[in-house]
């Protein structure tokens, strides 16, 4: 909760998916991949149906945009996209393996409203969160000195 909030506007919210909703939410998921794409190979859709069945909290980050408010709206979805890292951080910090996801499921107009997503929010990510099978393999990231420079005026 200790996230930039210009405004004080908390402009975010939770949606918690455990137990057997999160193997319901993958048949609905299987279900909307097919009428999405009727061709869609059967391991595509399997993809889909087991999506949310591998971590046994997922914890749905969902910005609440106020419109035309002194605070900008990319300033209220950063807010939220804080919160995203500032949870998947403290779940690693207590031991957990999280990992922050999106993917087709948090920008599909049925499944926002199969998860109650009103016209004003957007679903910023899907922080799984459990015990890690194995450490996250590294990957090359960019050196810091290539990213920065200097203002000159």
């Amino acid at each position: 909760m200790r996230v930039p909030d210009h405004g004080k506007l908390t402009p975010w919210r939770f949606l918690k998916i455990e137990g057997d909703v999160r193997l319901r939410l993958g048949a609905k998921l299987a279900e909307r991949s097919r009428e999405r794409d009727p061709n869609a190979p059967e391991a595509a859709v399997e993809k889909d149906r087991l999506r949310f069945s591998f971590a046994p909290t997922i914890i749905t980050v969902i910005a609440r945009l106020t419109p035309e408010h002194k605070v900008p709206e990319i300033e209220q979805l950063l807010s939220g996209g804080a919160v995203c890292f500032a949870l998947l951080m403290a779940a690693q910090a207590e031991g957990f393996g999280a990992q922050w996801l999106t993917g087709w499921p948090a920008y599909d107009p049925v499944i926002r409203q199969l998860l109650g997503v009103s016209e004003n929010e957007r679903v910023l990510g899907f922080i799984h969160i459990g015990t890690a099978r194995e450490q996250a393999p590294e990957r090359t990231r960019p050196d810091p000195n290539d990213l920065l420079s200097d203002l000159r005026l």
